[in-house]
């Protein structure tokens, strides 16, 4: 049976003796001496008691027979010594003590520092984590120098806290508060340490704070184009399904509309690299590149789509184009007619820079009929870019093969007007040179010589060009072209004023 045990079931046979020293103090320091003012140990119950003084002595009986108030008493005292052993029992074994004095106050200090110190330790982490994800957003974004700076800065703050992080871990790891034989003076040392510790990580969290605040316009610029990053793919993706199910619908009308399956191929590896992400290509060129895919896809769409009206129109203009062609052939054909009247009833002047449009009208013609024949090919064979084009080259052709033709009919219907009438060319050219001079004398006395003087002549001229009307073949082209060049000359004097007195207003 243990000390502890026979303190706990002491019996009144052998009466509890409250000096007797604990069993767990025994094996670390010396009894305490006894009180003066306690009781005298009883004596062992086979020594006679000695008569007090002016007493007489006890029978034997009587004292060996116990009292029943003292047996109560006994009783009642234990569950007191129970109360007061039973804690000391389960005290860790024994080897701290219950009120430790001023080491455990200590102890419970430095403790108190050393969770102060581990919350400021959590608060600067949580922070800089928070910071590298905007420095990150940041520099995925922006390559500008003031993005570079925070990098660096960051990254300067960062070896920071890595000091003071090992200025933290160093004071936890230098000090065990758990130990039971834990001085006052290892404690106290501790407390500072880790109170310094603490006092460090906040002032970095401060640092880091400070720092945090200025990268709010950078880091605003940041979240916005990556708010743009997601949708802006999203429209790259949607803009290629809506264009390949385009291209799908006109293949199943019956077309092939092989170069926009082309153009819709090239953009796969576009898409490619949007679905790899903006973490493998950077922000910008991914937003870069899904607005581009968003364009060209849409583009290739719309041809798509427009690819029936598109061949219901080249079929139409080859047919309009092809009845062009044979009604400037008609026309063409009857050249000849109108060159035999112009030289029969007016002078060579008259008509001899025409001699070459029947046989270059005859020439245009059969070139814009082959080129009918190679544009319809083209279009059965949907070759849509080579039918445009050999369109276009058709037009040309039979634009001045109709401006030929209408120049002999136009000068035969001019010419036989002048001959019947050649008063009514005058006064249209007279008109406009007097039109021209009202406005030069508006608001003056005498004109400016700049537009008096193109005025002089152009009456000059219009006298000579009349003068060649006289004689027996009179040269009527020379007379119009003459009163058409003056026309020309004096209109642009006119705009020349109005020119000058609009800037002067």
């Amino acid at each position: 049976m243990t000390a502890r045990e026979r303190d706990v079931t002491a019996t009144p046979a052998e009466p509890y003796t409250p000096s007797a020293p604990s069993a767990r103090h025994t094996h670390s320091r010396a009894p305490r001496p006894e009180p003066h003012n306690r009781a005298p140990r009883p004596e062992p119950h086979n020594r006679a008691p000695r008569p007090e003084p002016g007493s007489r002595a006890p029978r034997p009986e009587s004292y060996r027979r116990r009292s029943p108030v003292r047996d109560a008493v006994a009783l009642l005292a234990l569950p007191l010594l129970a109360a007061l052993v039973l804690p000391a029992a389960f005290a860790g074994g024994g080897t701290r003590r219950w009120f430790g004095g001023r080491a455990e106050g200590q102890r419970a200090e430095a403790q108190a520092a050393k969770d102060a110190a581990a919350a400021a330790f959590y608060e600067l982490d949580t922070a800089q984590r928070d910071l590298r994800i905007s420095i990150e957003t940041i520099t995925a974004v922006d390559d500008s120098p003031g993005a570079r700076r925070a990098a660096d800065g960051f990254a300067a703050l960062g070896r920071r806290i890595d000091e003071v992080s090992h200025q933290y871990i160093n004071a936890v790891d230098a000090h065990d508060l758990d130990r039971d034989d834990l001085e006052a003076s290892a404690a106290s040392r501790a407390r500072a340490e880790l109170t310094a510790a603490k006092e460090e990580l906040g002032r970095v969290k401060q640092e880091l704070d400070r720092f945090a605040q200025g990268l709010g316009p950078l880091l605003g610029t940041a979240e916005t184009q990556l708010a743009r990053l997601v949708p802006a793919v999203e429209r790259a993706r949607q803009g290629l399904l809506a264009a390949s199910n385009a291209l799908d619908a006109v293949r199943g009308s019956g077309l092939k509309a092989d170069d926009l399956a082309a153009r819709l191929a090239a953009l796969a590896p576009e898409l490619t690299k949007l679905n790899q992400g903006a973490g493998q290509h950077g922000v910008r060129e991914t937003l870069e590149r899904a607005d581009r895919v968003v364009r060209e896809a849409e583009a290739v769409r719309a041809e798509a789509e427009r690819l029936p009206e598109k061949a219901a129109e080249i079929d139409h203009r080859l047919v309009s184009l092809r009845t062009r062609a044979e009604a400037l052939g008609t026309r063409a054909g009857q050249v000849p007619q109108v060159l035999s009247e112009l030289r029969r009833r007016f002078v060579a002047a008259c008509w001899q820079d025409l001699q070459q449009v029947p046989d270059q009208a005859a020439r245009d013609v059969e070139q814009a009929q082959l080129k009918l024949r190679e544009a319809r090919a083209a279009r059965d064979e949907q070759r849509w870019p080579d039918a445009t084009s050999l369109l276009s080259t058709v037009r040309a052709l039979l634009n001045h093969t109709d401006e030929a033709v209408s120049a002999a009919g136009d000068r035969l219907r001019r010419l036989n007007a002048v001959q019947k009438d050649p008063q009514q060319e005058i006064d249209r050219t007279r008109f406009a040179i007097r039109d021209a001079q009202r406005l030069a004398m508006t608001g003056r006395s005498t004109p400016e010589p700049r537009h008096a003087r193109p005025l002089d002549d152009s009456v000059g001229r219009l006298d000579r060009a009349i003068a060649t009307l006289e004689g027996r073949h009179p040269d009527y082209w020379h007379f119009l072209t003459e009163t058409e060049a003056v026309r020309q000359n004096v209109g642009r004097v006119v705009d020349l004023i109005r020119k000058e007195r609009g800037a002067g207003a």
